[in-house]
């Protein structure tokens, strides 16, 4: 009976311990937020967003560590602790002290329970070079006239410039006795000096490990291009900058992939020198820049702006064409500029390509809207991770009207004449700025920055879309005032 009754007394003493060593499971965060795998921070203090963890017990917090060395044991070494999450979806640290420029960073983040508990690391690199997006590439997109491929379908997607958030791929048939391979065909003989790659963005499904171009000018011989033979590939972004060639003919030879078989998104050939300018239309007009990757607008800007009864024509320019040079050098001058919208995600972009976007956003004295994206490229200007995906979309052009959150005005402008506060507008966006810039005011708000304003520049920015023709749009008069306002300028 006395090794009954004591066998009871330590059931809960076991049952205590048995509690306690249970293992906690929590996940890693996920780093693939911004900054993301090998992107080019432009700030020396960029904002560090990535997604939370799951699981543990009760609250969750946060470690960073930062470093020029991925063992993270250099003298430049980082750390940041308890850090809370942001909201459901997110947690984001600014860093504090400027980092050292051009060199690539390693970044790892863990999440620590209330208990104890950690996760396991997670790791990213990016780089840092603040001059990156100073000028214009002075490039130009070369055209393809026909893509063939040894293996495996679709490689018109290759170039399938169409394809905002390039979703669509290339993928050869799984290994066999012939390597893949893929042939771009220019139509002429052209001057090539750089090569842009996407490949999927999981590592561990189709990324190229080692590969090669070649050039020729009659599609039969061909000869190894001098910088674009790549060894132990570790990225699923590449720029191949190379000593100009004169070519007709472009050959990818895949000799080793991760995974099953190479998996390539989109493929960009750039030729040196600057577009040519257009010519815009007579009388008053606005610039609008095409910020999709198509050079589009993604709305439609142009016809609603045309229809607004201000006398206002409009002049679309691609993103990847405009320039200051450009600005300067057009017959006459826009009354306003209007940086459109965009629905890819940016690491699936050149970013490079905004380059000449972000000139203008700096040294121009024309009045300057941005819209959505165009929102976010103000941010971009003064720091590539100042804007960071919100972990989920804002879709409420797409939604019924009680799921929109009304938009409060913060700060009173002339921009809001007419506009009550709050007010509800469309939105169609995944990203958001995260970091009002230096010399930027913030004007309007909701859960997350909906208007900046430049305190002594005529430039405005809207993450919510005030051309869009819905009917409990009440944010319509954001743009009308806008360019009543930049009429006014001109006529001063």
């Amino acid at each position: 009976m006395k090794k009954i009754c004591l066998s009871l007394l330590l059931l809960p003493i076991l049952f205590s311990c048995a509690k306690i060593n249970k293992k906690v499971d929590i996940t890693r965060p996920k780093l693939t937020n911004n900054p993301s795998w090998d992107v080019v921070c432009t700030n020396k203090k960029p904002l560090l967003s990535f997604y939370i963890s799951r699981g543990g017990i009760g609250k969750r917090t946060y470690i960073v560590h930062l470093d020029t060395e991925p063992h993270f044991n250099s003298p430049n070494f980082i750390e940041y602790k308890d850090i809370e999450e942001l909201d459901e979806f997110l947690v984001q640290k600014r860093v504090e002290k400027p980092l050292v420029d051009n060199i690539r960073y390693y970044f790892r983040a863990r999440a620590v329970d209330s208990k104890g508990n950690e996760s396991k690391w997670a790791h990213t690199r990016f780089y840092l070079d603040t001059s990156y997006n100073k000028n214009f590439m002075n490039l130009t997109r070369a055209k393809v006239q026909n893509v063939t491929v040894s293996t495996g379908e679709n490689p018109k997607n290759l170039i399938d410039y169409d394809d905002p958030g390039q979703v669509s791929f290339w993928q050869a048939a799984p290994p066999g006795p012939i390597k893949p391979s893929a042939i771009f065909d220019l139509g002429k003989p052209t001057t090539i000096s750089r090569i842009w790659m996407l490949a999927n963005i999981n590592r561990d499904n189709g990324w190229l490990v080692d590969f090669v171009w070649e050039k020729s000018l009659d599609g039969k011989n061909f000869e190894e291009i001098i910088d674009a033979k790549i060894l132990n590939n570790d990225t699923f972004r590449n720029v191949i900058d190379i000593t100009p060639i004169n070519t007709q003919y472009l050959r990818l030879k895949i000799n080793h992939f991760r995974g099953v078989a190479p998996h390539l998104n989109c493929i960009i050939f750039y030729t040196p020198g600057k577009p040519k300018v257009p010519t815009p239309p007579r009388g008053k007009y606005v610039l609008l820049v095409g910020d999709q990757m198509n050079g589009g607008t993604f709305t439609q800007l142009a016809p609603y702006i045309e229809s607004l009864y201000l006398g206002l024509k409009t002049l679309r320019v691609p993103h990847y064409e405009i320039s200051l040079d450009m600005l300067n050098r057009l017959q006459n001058r826009p009354v306003a500029i209007i940086l459109s919208g965009n629905n890819a995600g940016y690491p699936h972009l050149p970013m490079y390509e905004y380059n000449g976007v972000f000139e203008i956003i700096r040294n121009s004295d024309i009045p300057i809207l941005g819209i959505c994206a165009g929102h976010q490229m103000l941010a971009f200007t003064y720091g590539y991770s100042f804007a960071r995906s919100m972990g989920w979309e804002a879709l409420t052009a797409l939604e019924a009207l009680q799921q929109i959150e009304p938009i409060r005005i913060l700060k009173e402008d002339p921009i809001f004449k007419g506009i009550k506060n709050p007010f509800i507008a469309p939105e169609i966006h995944g990203w958001a700025v995260a970091v009002v810039p230096k010399d930027f005011e913030l004007l309007a708000t909701s859960s997350y920055i909906q208007s900046i304003k430049h305190k002594t520049k005529f430039i405005y920015g809207s993450q919510f879309h005030p051309e869009v023709e819905v009917s409990y749009n009440e944010g319509k008069k954001f743009l009308i005032n806008f360019l009543k306002m930049a009429l006014e300028t001109q006529k001063n």
